[in-house]
């Protein structure tokens, strides 16, 4: 009786899990299908599953040329895809330079004050993006930083410092001072205990805060929109460009989705190991 409710239960789980991934990847699965359709073919009514696939859209995409029904367009896509991966990779690698030392300072180093700073810091993840974006606009143009990577990774900052900073800190906070201080004794520096016995016992919580800053970093819109030119926009603010006089390029849009979200879901499921250790990293104590 125990083996047959079991099994039930098993199979029952399994349904359920079925039905959630189909739920949450049925979007992704059909922006696929319509990366793979013209616009005539998309907008028929009813709606159909069953088409002729095309490779149209992902071709206008890579050679930079969109034929739309009246005119066709240049477009640079590929360029901004270049964009999302140079701002999102360089901004959340400075921060994990600068915030990962800050949260094992925040973690061990209890001054006065050091509760206010962390959390003014994290108070820049709640404030809205259009309330700093106007004074960091004028600031920008007075020194020079305007429709600049620097300044854009400057800005992402604000994405990825904070981030990093609070979930690093609570890691670092979980790992018993004890190891440390041990092999303190035993004559080595700060510096050496840091990153010999700290970073290694932090580690997957350090990916998985590097990951989920990454991927802020890389939905970001309304900074990249602003504060950069064409040139230097990520694929976020370049999919406006499939938005024509002409019409909504539908496919080609369905296509640079795909295209954009690919390099995020590759890293996530290679990173899925330290992401699933890193979050669940102090999560049960004792």
């Amino acid at each position: 009786m125990q083996h047959h409710q079991s099994k039930l239960e098993t199979v029952l789980r399994a349904l359920a899990l079925t039905l959630v991934v189909l739920f949450f990847m049925f979007p992704i699965f059909w922006i696929l299908l319509m990366s793979l359709q013209t616009n005539e073919t998309i907008l028929r009514v009813p709606p159909s599953v069953v088409f002729e696939p095309t490779l149209a859209n992902y071709k206008g995409i890579i050679t930079g040329r969109l034929e739309t029904s009246a005119a066709s367009l240049e477009i640079n896509f590929l360029g901004n895809l270049w964009n999302s991966i140079f701002l999102s990779v360089t901004s959340v690698t400075l921060a994990l330079v600068l915030g990962v030392p800050a949260a094992y300072a925040f973690a061990r180093l209890k001054f006065k004050g050091s509760e206010d700073i962390a959390f003014t810091l994290l108070s820049f993840r709640f404030a809205p993006p259009l309330l700093v974006l106007l004074p960091l606009t004028l600031y920008f143009q007075q020194m020079g930083l305007a429709d600049t990577y620097i300044g854009l990774i400057w800005v992402y900052q604000l994405i990825c410092l904070p981030l990093i900073l609070w979930i690093v800190r609570g890691y670092f906070e979980d790992i018993s001072p004890d190891i440390e201080n041990a092999y303190r004794i035993a004559g080595h520096s700060w510096f050496a205990t840091f990153r010999k016995i700290a970073l290694p016992l932090a580690g997957p919580g350090i990916a998985a805060a590097g990951l989920l800053a990454f991927i802020f970093a890389w939905n970001n819109f309304i900074f990249a929109l602003v504060l950069a030119s064409a040139d230097k926009q990520p694929v976020t603010v370049g999919a406006l460009a499939f938005i024509t006089a002409s019409g909504i390029q539908y496919g080609q849009i369905a296509a640079a989705v795909i295209m954009s979200i690919t390099p995020t879901l590759a890293l996530a499921l290679y990173a899925q190991k330290y992401l699933v250790e890193g979050l669940s990293l102090g999560a049960v104590k004792g």
